[in-house]
């Protein structure tokens, strides 16, 4: 039997299903098969992970679209898995590649840009388990510059000086090496108890290197010249803390390997990016048209390869797409799901459906949710010390205007609230502010609600009636 080598499948080892979707439902309201559908695919890819290396090469995810309205929570969705998994993510709108070309822009600029953010994610990762010996070499730094601040290098130096190891400087004796010793300790107790914080300094910072593109890959110019020429630096005035955090930066990267970053990067950009392509309704084209229909149906079939399974070169080396997971998501309001080539219809088997907002729902969205918008502007509004209260009554109006302002117009789904919450509060928030005000107390009832909200008006019929 075949040893099994488990991959990193990041935080979703740690979720079951159920977890998952509890955790969505802190922030969005309803849509349970969309929550549950994310949820068994992230499940998968930890399942897949635990399995033998000629099985995982045989199981691929099960890719997702989801379908529904403006405002119903499909973006809020990929926005929250985002922060619920410790695998690299990317949202694009898929319209942007209709806007350069006839085709569209580089498909594959997509997954570049995930592999730009898993070696980020893995930088982060491997930065946090050094940060203790930075911060010991970076206070050891600290302390040399209070004492010997950098000197202005001298520009008629002979460059032969750097490449021999020539220095200038005469050795200290030993009763100079005792002083500042003495001195760095004292130096460094001072630093300990945040005395020296708001004490300006000279900093010694390297310039980054020019890049070149060539063939989408960005090439530094010290790499090719095999580190022979020495590292341009800077001067800059900072604070004590400030430096600090520049120093620990720079220590940080000293400690960490770069080629192991790159290497569990590109993995865990195999195993467990995730793509949302946004809007990929708008690149759905009409059979048996011609014009933009026929770009559209160009954009599909460039993203059909990525989506497929191919290999994408990236400056860290070829990216296989083969299994990454990937999630559709629109309105479908003009196209439908069966204007999208067969092709790419093949590549998002699993499909669920977004039901658009009723009351209740707004009702909920404004309390249930930990992000809810009247905790938004009760605690903005806090700021100017106005301490802002809603009835529950007050609720359950906005919630119906809102409502009411969808069917009537545009239905934006839960953005609506955002709308209506400006219109309500928009005296408010004009009046609010100042040393000199004093705290107010206001309670937004049912009737402040009518009264501030032209929506809360009887509708006018009379502008349909021709």
């Amino acid at each position: 039997m075949s040893e099994v080598k488990a991959l990193n499948p990041g935080k979703s080892k740690e979720l079951t299903p159920r977890e998952v979707v509890r955790e969505l439902d802190r922030y969005i309201i309803g849509q349970d098969e969309a929550k549950r559908a994310v949820a068994i695919a992230l499940r998968n890819r930890y399942r897949r992970s635990k399995l033998s290396e000629e099985m995982r090469e045989e199981i691929y995810p099960k890719n997702i679209l989801m379908i529904g309205p403006t405002g119903v929570g499909k973006t809020e969705i990929a926005r929250r898995l985002a922060k619920l998994v410790e695998a690299p993510f990317i949202k694009v709108e898929a319209t942007k590649f209709t806007e350069v070309g006839y085709v569209g822009r580089d498909v594959e600029s997509i997954i570049r840009d995930l592999m730009e953010n898993a070696v980020r994610m893995v930088k982060d990762e491997h930065t946090a388990r050094v940060k203790t010996r930075a911060q010991v070499l970076a206070e050891d730094r600290l302390v040399t510059l209070l004492i010997h601040p950098p000197k202005k290098q001298n520009t008629n130096n002979n460059p032969l000086d750097f490449i021999l190891g020539r220095k200038n400087e005469p050795e200290p004796t030993e009763d100079e090496k005792i002083e500042v010793s003495r001195k760095r300790d004292e130096v460094r107790e001072q630093l300990r108890r945040g005395e020296l914080e708001e004490k300006e300094l000279e900093i010694e910072v390297e310039e980054s290197a020019p890049q070149l593109e060539l063939g989408g890959a960005s090439i530094s110019i010290g790499d090719m010249m095999g580190g022979m020429m020495p590292k341009r630096t800077k001067l800059r005035h900072v604070k004590v803390k400030e430096a600090r955090n520049i120093l620990i930066a720079e220590e940080s990267q000293k400690l960490i390997d770069e080629d192991a970053v790159k290497e569990e990067a590109l993995q865990r950009c195999e195993q467990s990016g995730i793509v949302f392509l946004d809007e990929i309704d708008k690149i759905a084209g009409r059979s048996n048209s011609s014009g933009p229909d026929v770009s559209r149906e160009g954009v599909q079939r460039d993203i059909l390869p990525i989506v497929e399974g191919s290999t994408v070169n990236t400056k860290y080396g070829p990216v296989r797409t083969d299994f990454m997971l990937f999630i559709g998501a629109g309105a479908f309001h003009v196209a439908k799901v069966s204007d999208l080539i067969p092709e790419l219809q093949g590549r998002f088997p699993v499909h669920v459906n977004l039901k658009s907002l009723t009351q209740d729902d707004f009702v909920s969205i404004l309390t249930k949710t930990d992000n809810a918008i009247t905790r938004q502007y009760t605690a903005l509004l806090e700021v100017d010390k106005v301490h802002l209260t809603f009835d529950e009554e007050a609720l359950r109006e906005i919630a119906r205007i809102a409502m009411l302002s969808n069917e009537t117009g545009e239905d934006i789904g839960a953005r609506r609230l955002h709308a209506v919450f400006e219109e309500l509060l928009e005296d408010v928030s004009f009046n609010a502010g100042g040393d000199e005000m004093p705290d107010v107390y206001l309670t937004i009832t049912a009737d402040y609600v009518r009264e501030h909200l032209k929506a809360a008006k009887e509708l006018d019929v009379r502008r349909y009636i021709l």
